[in-house]
């Protein structure tokens, strides 16, 4: 089955860091383009991340570029995103989710569980 499992959220000051890990089993997951969402609280799910199954293509949100990077390691089967120069606004839980191909234009199809992500002094 598949199963998508975050790591890596707490309590951060602003402009600290964190990375977030997904560890993936369940699929080839060097086949599938992977995403990272979240949800502030109180808020809707908001897409952060994209990346291609290969890693060779990433995508961001407006509100996150040049601050959050996505990276995959394929031979770990573990996705990260990588959380720099963290705002308060980003307190959120954080949900990893597997597209249904090599590409992020294809749609999601599995989601993980989130791990929670506080930003504040």
């Amino acid at each position: 089955q598949v199963h998508l499992v975050e790591s890596g959220g707490g309590l951060v000051q602003p402009g600290g860091s964190l990375r977030l890990s997904c560890a993936a089993s369940g699929f080839t997951f060097s086949s599938y383009a992977m995403t990272w969402v979240r949800q502030a609280p109180g808020k809707g799910l908001e897409w952060v991340s994209h990346i291609a199954g290969g890693g060779g293509s990433t995508y961001y949100a407006d509100s996150v570029k040049g601050r959050f990077t996505i990276s995959r390691d394929n031979a770990k089967n573990t996705l990260y995103l990588q959380m720099d120069t963290l705002k308060p606004e980003d307190t959120a839980v954080y949900y990893c989710s597997k597209h249904s191909s090599w590409y992020v234009s294809d749609g999601m199809d599995y989601w993980g569980k989130g791990t929670l992500v506080t930003v504040s002094s």
